[in-house]
């Protein structure tokens, strides 16, 4: 497509910060971009471009400074997510989704051995996969059925049926949520990291998706036995809230504004392009003016809230207690829901605009792939599950804003 390239806005990074989120732009632009169309067809992982960012140190981006890591906050990672959601995706969710990992990790990970494997991480650019999914639960990430068989040597084993397992296949290690226990009730939970080299994962179907094709994320019953210290040692409760919650929400939806950012971008060429070729203003203006001021309050909303986060993590409690609160789980399940409702209907805006042009997938102005791609955010964590958590909180939260 022979739209301009717009230079980035200011984003209130100092130097080193900014010149990574450079680089993540160019492996959007270089690699990502030209082989986003093979990937969607194919239903493939985006190998070359988590294999650039792997050369790039860009996986353990988050990781801190005394670890070998460069410290990234989610307002920097939130740009990349965005920047390679312009281009591809799968590249940006299978991104977005490491990096709740890393950083789940990175927060509660406190024992020597967690800081050893960090390191690890650093220097081998580990790709990790989150097991959170399970047959039976109904799609509550808060509940587990199968526990930690521990023996008295402290050898540990799960047996896990993951109903959806993103890029499984071409991950190094997993974060696997379980039951503390045989005798822990289904919500007393724990994180497991296992390395493929500790599971055995068996195939459960295939990943042939309308979109998000190339983050190949079909089930597995996985098993796997693990040492004791491999168990995350903070409660998956606190994990959960302090770090998972946020950290998918805002890196998801940054990827999700990724994808409404270039489906305007096409749009806006397009209407370009007509008045060009009519010698005058073409009357899907005003629908791209719409488009616009939509996507306008998406990205405030979504920089605002990763502004928001790095700025909590920065106080002497890393924000535990704002995190913990009503009020803050409320307001970023409406992140999320805003987020992965407006991208929807960014893209279908766009198609409006386009016509038929925008419907083909042959066309330099086509939105096909953005609109498949845009409808799996709903489904990520289902809205409706949301808002029936929200409604329930709603009862005892008072907005002071009203």
């Amino acid at each position: 497509m022979n739209a301009p390239t717009l230079k980035p806005a200011p984003t209130g990074l100092d130097a080193a910060s900014q010149a990574r989120v450079d680089t993540a732009r160019r492996i959007a632009r270089d690699v990502a971009g030209p082989a986003a169309v093979a990937v969607d067809r194919d239903g493939r992982f985006p190998r070359e471009t988590i294999e650039a960012l792997k050369a790039a140190r860009m996986l353990s981006a988050h990781v801190p400074e005394r670890f070998g890591g460069f410290g990234s906050g989610i307002a920097e990672l939130g740009l990349m997510c965005e920047a390679l959601g312009q281009r591809c995706a799968s590249s940006a969710m299978v991104f977005a989704m490491h990096q709740v990992q890393v950083a789940c990790l990175v927060r509660h990970g406190s024992t020597p051995f967690f800081h050893d494997y960090l390191a690890e991480a650093v220097e081998r650019q580990r790709l990790i996969a989150s097991v959170t999914s399970e047959q039976g639960v109904g799609g509550s990430v808060r509940t587990s059925i199968c526990p930690i068989d521990q023996a008295a040597d402290g050898r540990c084993h799960v047996r896990k049926e993951g109903t959806v397992v993103s890029y499984g296949d071409d991950a190094d290690d997993l974060l696997i949520t379980v039951r503390r226990n045989a005798e822990s009730v289904a919500h007393d939970q724990a994180m497991v990291l296992a390395r493929k080299s500790q599971c055995q994962m068996e195939l459960l179907g295939t990943w042939d998706a309308m979109g998000m094709r190339g983050t190949c994320s079909p089930g597995y019953t996985i098993d796997a036995h693990f040492d004791a210290e491999q168990i995350v040692p903070a409660p998956f409760a606190d994990i959960n809230a302090h770090t998972m919650v946020p950290w998918a929400h805002i890196l998801w939806s940054s990827a999700w504004l990724g994808i409404a950012t270039d489906a305007v971008t096409r749009a806006r060429a397009f209407v370009r392009d007509t008045g060009k070729k009519l010698g005058n203003t073409p009357p899907t203006a005003p629908r791209l003016s719409q488009a616009s001021a939509t996507l306008q309050l998406m990205r405030v909303q979504v920089r605002e809230w990763a502004r928001r986060y790095d700025e909590m993590c920065a106080r002497p409690d890393g924000g535990a207690e704002e995190l913990s609160s009503v009020a803050c789980t409320i307001q970023l399940n409406h992140l999320k829901l805003m987020a992965s409702e407006l991208v929807a209907d960014i893209c279908t805006q766009a198609l409006r605009i386009t016509g038929t042009t925008g419907y083909r997938n042959d066309s330099p102005y086509s939105v096909t792939r953005h609109l498949r791609d845009a409808h799996s955010a709903a489904l990520m964590i289902g809205n409706e599950r949301i808002h029936a958590a929200n409604g329930a909180l709603h009862l005892v939260y008072r907005d002071e804003a009203i």
